[in-house]
């Protein structure tokens, strides 16, 4: 019968760890700044540390509701891709004219970002090993060998696959060796905190931003404590609801969730393999995530995605027991020979789903206010590239980034309620058919294809 996650800690494994900075004070009095950037996770960080590269004599201040990397940027797999169109087939489909440049633009982002860790001695136990996605039911093996035969990785049969991962749930794989590094996600983003601070940059904790009005001197914000008037804004607040009102059609907020094990032993390491430690994605559309912990323990996360009424968002939806229950059956499923081991951490966490699966950008108050969001659960990369997009925004100069499809347009936005929750409940019930029916997509799946949805998660 496995192991049950019950009487696990109810918080991301990441933050629970004795490296984490204490909290920093919350602003307390009226600043003004050359720039102000709301959210301080991946987006917001990368932002600063960008903007004071640029700048070194640019002021800049980041302000969060909580803590430093303590939404999405600290309860993700830590999975940094070098994609920044949500993977190659949601590039080509919805980006073919321009795919080739934005794949450049991806990997060279991956590169500058691996660049800047070592520039800035920022140890987030970085592996470089790549990702191997794997198929558990036949009809998914064809479409790994295409994905072969069109460069995005090296094939592997069942045996291949299975000698570098034991499972036996496993058909085939498609390892890309080079495009995803696995990171720590706490301590990339307090690396990046502690950079921008070495440059300069003060960032205030506990700080909630309550409204935001351009005004002649500068654009104004008010936490419940201060004000803050900016030449320049940067807002990166991922799921929750945007400043600038337009923004909030083009996303809802939908709920991951992941377990964490007890660490390995050395007999169930060597039971498993996974000597290259690559991270692992299955190929359905309600999809699992896993990978190894710097203490060999695995992180098992996905197949869930939990949208609640009216775009909730709650740290009482942080616990989902059937979801955990769901993760822990697939776990033992996958991994039958680890059966017994125990679990450490339960967790969950809310992504900013967009339409087009990957990240949309815009400009408010004149110009002067930059956004980034969407990202849907792929931006531990992207969010970098996204920084730099938001700074290219606020310059007024068109960059080759601005230049594109990606950054001109936006995603079809969501229905008002009571439409998005039907139409989520809906979608959600035929991808599960869909997965129960060797991946044939019905009509309703069909019909938001046609009109550029494409939901497969």
């Amino acid at each position: 019968m496995g192991a049950s996650w019950r009487g696990t800690r109810g918080m991301p494994f990441w933050l629970d760890d004795p490296s984490r900075p204490p909290q920093r004070a919350h602003l307390d009095r009226a600043t003004t700044t050359d720039l102000v950037i709301v959210g301080a996770g991946y987006s917001g960080l990368w932002a600063a540390l960008l903007a004071k590269q640029q700048d070194p004599d640019r002021d800049v201040v980041v302000v969060d509701a909580c803590r430093v990397g303590w939404a999405a940027s600290g309860r993700n797999g830590g999975f940094c891709d070098a994609s920044i169109t949500h993977g190659a087939g949601n590039g080509r489909d919805r980006f073919p004219d321009e795919y080739d440049t934005l794949k450049r633009l991806g990997d060279e982002n991956l590169d500058g970002l691996i660049a800047d860790l070592d520039k800035y001695d920022i140890d987030c136990d970085l592996e470089r090993t790549g990702e191997l996605n794997v198929a558990t039911e036949d009809y998914q093996v064809g479409d790994l060998r295409e994905a072969a035969e069109a460069g995005e990785g090296r094939f592997l049969d069942r045996e291949e696959v299975r000698r570098e991962v034991a499972s036996p749930t496993y058909l085939a794989g498609l390892w890309d060796e080079h495009g995803t590094v696995m990171v720590h996600p706490g301590k990339l983003a307090w690396g990046l905190a502690r950079a921008a601070e070495d440059m300069g940059v003060r960032i205030f904790e506990g700080s909630h931003v309550r409204g935001i009005k351009r005004e002649r001197d500068g654009t104004r914000l008010q936490t419940r404590h201060a004000s803050l008037t900016a030449r320049q804004v940067v807002l990166a607040t991922n799921a929750f609801p945007a400043l600038v009102r337009r923004v909030r059609p083009f996303i809802v907020p939908v709920y991951d969730y992941a377990l964490v094990t007890e660490p390995l032993s050395g007999e169930q390491l060597a039971a498993i393999g996974w000597q290259h430690r690559q991270g692992i994605g299955d190929s359905a559309n309600q999809f699992h995530y896993y990978r190894l912990t710097p203490d060999n323990r695995i992180l098992f996360g996905g197949y869930d995605a939990i949208y609640h009424f009216r775009r909730k968002i709650s740290s009482a939806l942080d616990s989902r027991p059937q979801t955990f229950d769901l993760l822990s059956e697939h776990f033992f499923t996958t991994f039958p020979q680890l059966e017994g081991l125990g679990f450490s951490h339960a967790w969950g966490g809310a992504i900013d789903l967009c339409s087009r699966f990957c990240a949309f950008f815009g400009t408010a108050h004149g110009g002067q206010t930059a956004y980034a969001a969407g990202f849907t659960g792929l931006g531990v990369g992207a969010t970098r590239f996204g920084a730099q997009v938001m700074l290219d925004l606020l310059s007024g100069e068109e960059t080759e980034r601005t230049a594109t499809r990606l950054v001109r347009t936006k995603p079809l936005p969501f229905p008002p309620e009571p439409f998005a929750y039907a139409g989520v409940q809906i979608t959600r019930a035929s991808i599960a058919r869909a997965d129960r029916n060797e991946g044939r997509r019905d009509l309703w799946l069909r019909t938001l294809d046609r009109f550029g949805l494409g939901f497969d998660s």
